[in-house]
């Protein structure tokens, strides 16, 4: 897997001079994304911090964080594809979908053969409909659905169309099921446990979750979040901030002029540019001519003009790893 890190570093007194880039963190069981973000902001003494998707307290796993004025990337990040091991319990379904609910059905009808549980799985890969969990923060007339589900409600949820590129059985010893599955953003797995427990016709909940992947960020760039205050003391934090610019490398980039930069970091399209292979409506990186990264535009290819969609301040560009 690629080497995001950056090893060229500057600190003062163990603390960050400033801190921008993104922190892959491996969250632990039991702690919310929010309560990770919240530990990292207190810990770095940093006023702007946040997630690029949301983890349940029951998983662990790869939790990207964007630090200072890369915080104003996080929807880009959010939008990359995923990768989870997780274990489904057949034969008990729970209110929430997973092992943090209150079980509302059993079933002694769990079937034995792994044949049977392959050709129900693998139904799943593809594009699929997938309805949210009441369990969730997805929001429903404003409202967030896990405050209604508290609340003793239950509301129509409107199915969201996902696409699950990939699904192994990894081991089944009946009633346990652990799948590695490789899908896009907005997938609950709490929902495919469930989905998968009622076509097996015995009902299913996830027991455990680990997230091993956002994008091309893994686990072997992450932290644990128990070494963060040593690192912080060391002065080490900056070697483990991954560049957004390289973080962003699945987006084509464009070199521009001083002319266009002008533009570009004024909210002004920028025409004129040189013909290239990027397919219109594409979002793409502005680039300077070192390879800093500007910001983000779209690309519209009849006339060949880039809007600008997210610029940031120009950051000081890190030396390659």
């Amino acid at each position: 897997m690629a080497d995001f890190r950056n090893p060229h570093s500057k600190t003062q007194g163990g603390v960050s001079i400033a801190l921008n880039g993104l922190l892959p963190v491996d969250k632990p069981q039991g702690w919310t994304s929010h309560d990770v973000v919240d530990r990292v902001r207190c810990t770095l003494q940093v006023r702007k911090a946040g997630h690029t998707g949301t983890l349940d307290p029951i998983a662990t796993g790869v939790l990207v964080l964007c630090l200072g004025q890369s915080t104003r990337l996080s929807s880009f990040l959010t939008d990359q594809d995923k990768r989870y091991r997780a274990r489904i319990r057949l034969g008990i379904s729970t209110d929430t979908l997973d092992a943090a609910g209150a079980v509302i059905a059993r079933s002694d009808q769990v079937p034995a053969d792994q044949g049977v549980v392959f050709q129900v799985v693998r139904r799943f890969v593809g594009e699929i409909e997938q309805i949210p969990p009441m369990f969730s923060a997805r929001k429903v007339a404003g409202k967030r659905l896990y405050q209604l589900a508290r609340a003793g409600q239950e509301v129509a949820r409107e199915a969201r169309r996902v696409r699950i590129y990939g699904i192994d059985i990894e081991r089944f010893v009946p009633p346990l099921l652990d799948l590695t599955v490789s899908c896009s953003k907005g997938c609950y797995i709490r929902a495919l446990a469930d989905d998968i427990g009622r076509k097996l016709g015995c009902g299913g909940h996830l027991v455990a979750l680990r997230r091993t992947a956002v994008g091309k960020i893994g686990l072997d760039h992450c932290i644990p979040l128990e070494d963060l205050q040593v690192l912080c003391a060391e002065g080490r934090i900056e070697e483990h901030l991954i560049d957004p610019n390289r973080a962003l490398g699945h987006m084509p980039g464009l070199h521009l002029t001083s002319d266009q930069i002008r533009r570009f970091v004024h909210g002004t399209p920028v025409a004129g540019i040189r013909e290239v292979e990027i397919q219109s409506s594409d979002l793409v990186r502005a680039l300077d001519p070192k390879g800093s990264l500007l910001g983000i535009g779209r690309w519209t290819a009849d006339g060949a003009v880039l809007k600008p969609v997210r610029v940031f301040q120009r950051l000081k560009r890190q030396p390659a790893a």
